[in-house]
């Protein structure tokens, strides 16, 4: 993917992710993400890895979701050869040295305890817990303090052998570097490993027919934090160019009908938002605020208000407001391909779940395609009474 530029961000994807786990080794994938950066064959510490990424300016880091996990280092053009000599020998040859196993276990047990110190940040997981229950989606994607602290190293090696084979990885180069470049490097640094046979990931599907729809965990805050939401659409679905639009006439910026009526009008929150998520086959759309606890059932029936209004027509979407969703995706997607790691997951996430992919122009000339009615149906669609999901932390 040749952009230009003064830097590149090289990146390595696995079509796994903490879906693919069972219970006793919930948080592998994170793990296993926390431990390519302890210690490979050439550089055998994470000092040595780490000095020598800092040696040249570079960025790297790495992160995990439901069904892939990636590491990019990001450095200037002239480094990207070795960029990829760094990330192939992390992950192509680590140690996973039993006894910095054993110290990271610390660090994730902290890393886990700080996120549900953090309120903003664990609303999320709860409300895909509740969402999502009976299956692996529901799990939280660090695992547990009790799961973390009993994996052992032959774990890491097991799950490596299933999921981290040639056929479920994709490399991307993002930059100033070019195709023929990139490819040459590709094949150096990863066309010599030995082909080997995925494992299939046993995929159990929401049904989304819980009787209890409904999460509240109490918790010394000084807000409620609060998601209500719908079963949603998979990812690369026809209707997701009119879901982005229904996301921006909802929640999109400062003019959107969600910031207006909660915040503006009402003054229930500071903070309010759409938040979406989309799995191989399944997702969902909501909002989150946070908000006074004691107005917080009165922020979640605005929010609701605004959802059904749209689907029943109640609160059409005139033309200037559709022209201007339009605009605004365009635009923030527009303004995020000029970050090489963004522009790197562009393609990945494309890749990897619709094994087609999209130009920016193809998504610019759908998305102008849209019409009001296709996202007034797709709202109808989403936004069904009996079928509405809400979690919450609270001090009441």
């Amino acid at each position: 993917m040749p952009t230009g530029g003064e830097s590149v961000t090289s990146a390595v994807w696995f079509g796994v992710g903490s879906r693919a786990e069972d219970k006793r080794i919930n948080g592998i994938s994170h793990f296993l993400e926390h431990m390519a950066f302890k210690g490979s064959l050439k550089r055998p510490s994470a000092r040595l890895i780490s000095e020598e990424v800092d040696g040249f300016g570079g960025e790297f880091n790495a992160g995990t979701s439901k069904e892939w996990t990636n590491y990019y280092i990001k450095a200037r053009s002239g480094k990207v050869e070795s960029a990829l000599d760094i990330l192939s020998d992390m992950l192509i040859n680590p140690l996973l040295d039993p006894k910095e196993i054993k110290r990271e276990k610390g660090v994730i047990t902290q890393e886990i305890a700080m996120y549900e110190d953090t309120p903003m940040a664990k609303i999320g997981d709860y409300f895909e817990n509740l969402i999502y229950k009976g299956t692996t989606l529901g799990w939280d994607i660090a695992g547990t303090k009790g799961t973390v602290r009993g994996m052992a190293r032959a774990d890491f090696l097991e799950y490596r052998r299933r999921f981290y084979t040639p056929q479920n990885t994709v490399v991307t180069i993002a930059g100033g570097v070019t195709e023929k470049q990139g490819l040459e490097l590709v094949e150096r640094y990863f066309g010599g490993i030995p082909r080997a046979k995925t494992a299939k990931i046993d995929i159990v599907k929401p049904m989304f027919d819980a009787e209890t729809k409904t999460f509240k965990k109490k918790k010394k805050t000084d807000q409620t934090h609060l998601i209500v939401g719908f079963p949603g659409k998979a990812y690369g679905v026809s209707t997701r160019y009119a879901e982005s639009l229904l996301s921006a006439i909802l929640g999109g910026g400062m003019s959107s009908r969600l910031f207006l009526e909660v915040r503006e009008r009402r003054g229930l929150a500071y903070a309010v938002k759409p938040v979406t998520d989309h799995a191989v086959d399944v997702g969902y759309f909501g909002a989150y605020s946070g908000t006074k606890p004691e107005k917080s059932a009165e922020c979640r029936e605005v929010i609701l208000d605004q959802f059904y209004g749209l689907a029943s027509g109640k609160y059409p979407i005139i033309d200037k407001e559709l022209i201007k969703a339009k605009e605004f995706v365009k635009g923030h997607l527009a303004l995020s391909l000029e970050d090489t790691e963004d522009l790197c997951g562009f393609y990945a996430i494309e890749e990897l779940y619709t094994g087609k992919l999209r130009t920016p122009a193809e998504v610019y000339s759908a998305i102008d395609k849209v019409t009001s009615e296709q996202v007034t149906s797709l709202a109808k669609e989403l936004f069904v009474e009996g079928r509405v999901f809400t979690a919450s932390i609270s001090p009441k």
